[in-house]
C-alpha cells in the first residue's frame, strides 16, 4: 500500500468543517467530564474504536493521551481483548461494549441487550456520554483514514 501524499487532507481542503469538527470535540470531551468519565477512560473508549476502525494515526494519539492521563499500560495493553480481563468495571465494560456497539452499527446496529446492560449500570448521562464519544472518535477515525494522516516514527 502506498503512503504518498496523494490524499486530499480533509482539514486543509476544507478547514472550516474541520474545525466545526474540533468545536464538537471539546463539547463532547466536556459531556464526558460533567458525566463523570475519567479522563483516561474516555481515552480508552476512544483508542478502542480506533483499534476497531484502523485508524493508526488516533490509536497513536490516544494510546499517548491515556497513559498521560495515568491510565496504565497493562489497561492499554489488554484493551483489544478487555472482555478476558479483570481490569475493568462493570460499568467500564458496559461503555466498552457500548463503544464497540456504535462502531460496529453497520454490522447489528445496537443490540438490545448491549443497551439493556448499559441502561442498567450506566446513568442517561453517562449513555449519552460515552455514545457521543464514540460518534466523535468514528468522526475523526474517518477524517484521518480517508485523508491518510502520516503515522510514522518521530525524528
Amino acid at each position: 500500500m502506498s503512503h504518498d501524499d496523494t490524499r486530499v487532507n480533509l482539514g486543509k481542503a476544507a478547514p472550516e468543517l474541520y474545525r466545526a469538527v474540533m468545536a464538537l470535540d471539546g463539547q463532547v470531551v466536556q459531556r464526558a467530564k460533567a458525566a463523570g468519565i475519567a479522563e483516561g477512560f474516555s481515552h480508552l473508549l476512544r483508542l478502542r474504536a480506533s483499534q476497531i476502525n484502523g485508524c493508526a494515526f488516533c490509536l497513536r494519539m490516544h494510546t499517548r493521551d491515556a497513559l498521560a492521563a495515568g491510565e496504565s499500560s497493562d489497561r492499554v495493553s489488554v484493551l483489544p481483548a478487555w472482555r478476558e480481563t479483570q481490569y475493568f468495571s462493570d460499568k467500564e465494560r458496559a461503555a466498552l461494549q457500548l463503544v464497540e456497539a456504535v462502531t460496529l452499527v453497520a454490522h447489528d446496529q445496537i443490540p438490545e441487550t448491549v443497551y439493556a446492560e448499559a441502561a442498567e449500570l450506566l446513568s442517561t448521562d453517562e449513555i449519552a456520554a460515552v455514545e457521543w464519544l464514540a460518534i466523535q472518535i468514528n468522526v475523526w477515525n474517518r477524517v484521518a483514514i480517508a485523508s491518510r494522516y502520516p503515522v510514522g516514527p518521530e525524528k
